[in-house]
């Protein structure tokens, strides 16, 4: 971030050239005094005639001087600030894994089973207003419901999810571009924000390569959320023959950073569960710039009221 993303006024931060030279000055006058001092051999009569001054104290007061200039120093270049926000809309497509290794039983009743209810649960978190979409994660991924504010369809299409053969991560972050791409413009024209919340439990193995797919994501200002789901030690019957299917935690990771979205892991129900609850907080807020200039001038004030109370306390006499 440079400085004029951080100062709506960056010229004027010439200001802080003013405090070094304060802290020059005032070493300079240190020094001078104490070779002042020393023309007073008798250091018995001084000490009668000037009452001696606690050094900490004046340092103390110095310092918040020129902590209270330093302040309203950068209060005066009106700096920027990060603040939350609730969005007012945006639309959310929920990529939900349907592979054959979701019949594992590691987490229960079955990956699939707990990876729906919670996954239901989910959207009805989600503000009314946002559009949700759903998307199977298989072989050959779908849009089994386009963005809807109508969460009773939303559960339903999350219900209707079964397994299927293959996982092409890759083809289903395209279907899910496609479906933020069908939800309706609001009344000026203007499009929600889109943002998609991928829980997979595998490794990718057919369609386009996940990473230029999370590319594309990237490109159109669309973070991919990530959830890699299921332990280490998961396995399915396919075949006649026992495979382990382990989520692959490197590949959902990458996906995130690429399109600056979150990543997490979730071994149980109680993990999934946490894992949406952060989500709903993430995708329901938006960081938006705020003019922090008053916040800055307060603390610039503090600071002088402290630095004149710490002024005052070396001409009082205490006991």
């Amino acid at each position: 971030m440079n400085l004029s993303e951080m100062f709506l006024q960056p010229e004027r931060l010439w200001t802080l050239l003013i405090v070094p030279v304060v802290v020059a000055v005032y070493i300079w006058a240190l020094r001078r005094r104490n070779r002042s001092g020393m023309r007073f051999t008798n250091t018995a009569v001084l000490g009668r005639v000037v009452r001696k001054q606690s050094p900490w104290r004046r340092h103390l007061a110095v310092a918040l001087s020129l902590l209270a200039l330093l302040a309203l120093a950068l209060a005066w270049a009106r700096p920027n600030g990060v603040d939350r926000v609730p969005r007012e809309r945006a639309t959310v497509v929920l990529v939900i894994d349907v592979s054959q290794s979701m019949a594992a039983t590691d987490v229960q009743p079955s990956r699939l089973e707990a990876a729906q209810e919670l996954s239901k649960q989910f959207l009805r978190s989600l503000p009314e207003q946002y559009n949700v979409a759903v998307v199977s994660l298989s072989g050959n991924p779908a849009t089994r419901l386009g963005p809807t504010t109508d969460r009773t369809y939303a559960q339903r299409a999350v219900d209707a999810l079964a397994l299927q053969d293959g996982t092409a991560v890759g083809d289903a972050i395209y279907v899910a571009l496609s479906a933020i791409e069908m939800a309706p413009a609001a009344s000026d024209g203007s499009t929600a924000p889109g943002a998609i919340v991928m829980l997979s439990d595998g490794m990718n193995t057919a369609g386009r390569a996940p990473t230029q797919a999370a590319i594309a994501a990237r490109d159109a200002e669309v973070p991919v959320h990530t959830i890699a789901y299921g332990t280490e030690n998961g396995s399915v019957d396919l075949d006649g023959k026992r495979e382990r299917v382990p989520p692959d935690r490197v590949l959902m990771t990458e996906i995130a950073q690429i399109t600056a979205g979150t990543t997490a892991s979730a071994e149980t129900s109680g993990d999934l569960e946490r894992v949406y609850t952060s989500l709903r907080s993430e995708i329901g807020f938006e960081e938006v710039k705020k003019e922090t200039t008053a916040t800055w001038a307060g603390y610039g004030l503090a600071f002088a009221v402290l630095a004149a109370l710490a002024a005052v306390s070396l001409g009082a006499r205490w006991p």
